[in-house]
């Protein structure tokens, strides 16, 4: 019982400290959100949404025999 009570008090204490996990903030969605506009960004800039499209029409043809 004594090995039951000591694993309980370390998962307990580990989940209540420093390594619990509290989940993603503001900057990291922040972060997150400035990449994928400039994702977009640079493929509309460089005219690969036309090239994107069509490479992604030709594989779905390609698949459904189309």
């Amino acid at each position: 019982m004594s090995r039951i009570r000591t694993w309980k008090s370390a998962v307990i204490a580990r989940m209540r400290g420093r390594a619990s996990d509290a989940g993603a903030g503001f900057v990291e969605y922040a972060g997150l959100l400035i990449l994928i506009a400039a994702v977009v960004t640079a493929v509309m800039g460089l005219g690969l949404d036309d090239t994107i499209s069509t490479a992604i029409s030709d594989a779905v043809d390609e698949i459904t025999g189309n």
